[in-house]
């Protein structure tokens, strides 16, 4: 693909699937949450854009983005450049097409969670527009890890030398790049009445490059 940027880009093998972390540029950050923002107080248009109906969150709203925004605000290059970056990275090969399939933002609020599903398409992920300050603490204060707001992918049965599972605390502006099939969940948070906001997508890439079970 052409007109590529240079993207601060990490690939991850916590398991099987290859992940990719991605910083997303501080403007494309405040074009999403300004988009989001006007979006929130236009009662019609946010209802015409409902996407809760289609995802499995159990969350406070979920919309689709539109077509035309995602173009001229630049979040459809940075996926595409992005993904093709992490597949460069990971599998040497160079991507030819990358076709977006559907992108929406996630609203959630206190105690409310998105329980473990997939994607479609070939390619999804998830960025961060906006988190609390507290995602709560976890009432058992001996134990060592707090889930709380955090995204867990989870792939395949722990084994030595092979863990399960990843927890991810959201950062504003990172984005997480995974293969559709990649089971994840996000947990409730608590103590706080702030948004947590993220934006997530699924894409088609290239089917002989996605296809590794082609003859």
């Amino acid at each position: 693909m052409s007109d590529k940027k240079n993207y601060d880009i990490k690939v991850i093998r916590p398991f099987g699937p290859s992940i990719a972390r991605i910083k997303m540029p501080d403007e494309l950050v405040f074009e999403l949450n300004n988009y989001v923002d006007k979006l929130i107080l236009d009662k019609n248009k946010a209802d015409k854009l409902n996407h809760g109906n289609k995802l499995a969150g159990h969350v406070t709203q979920e919309f689709k983005l539109e077509n035309d925004f995602t173009s001229s605000s630049g979040f459809h290059k940075f996926l595409a450049t992005g993904v093709s970056s992490w597949i460069k990275l990971s599998d040497n090969q160079e991507l030819k097409e990358f076709k977006l399939l559907s992108t929406w933002v996630v609203r959630q609020f206190e105690n409310e969670y998105n329980p473990v599903h997939w994607h479609g398409g070939h390619i999804s992920g998830v960025g961060y527009l906006k988190v609390p300050n507290t995602f709560g603490n976890n009432p058992q204060k001996d134990k060592k890890y707090n889930n709380n707001g955090k995204i867990e992918l989870i792939h395949g049965a722990k084994q030595f030398l092979s863990p399960s599972s990843m927890s991810v605390l959201p950062e504003v502006g990172y984005f997480y790049f995974f293969p559709h099939y990649l089971m994840h969940t996000v947990y409730p948070f608590k103590g706080t009445k702030e948004e947590r906001r993220s934006i997530s997508f699924n894409a088609l890439i290239d089917e002989k490059i996605f296809n590794v079970f082609k003859n």
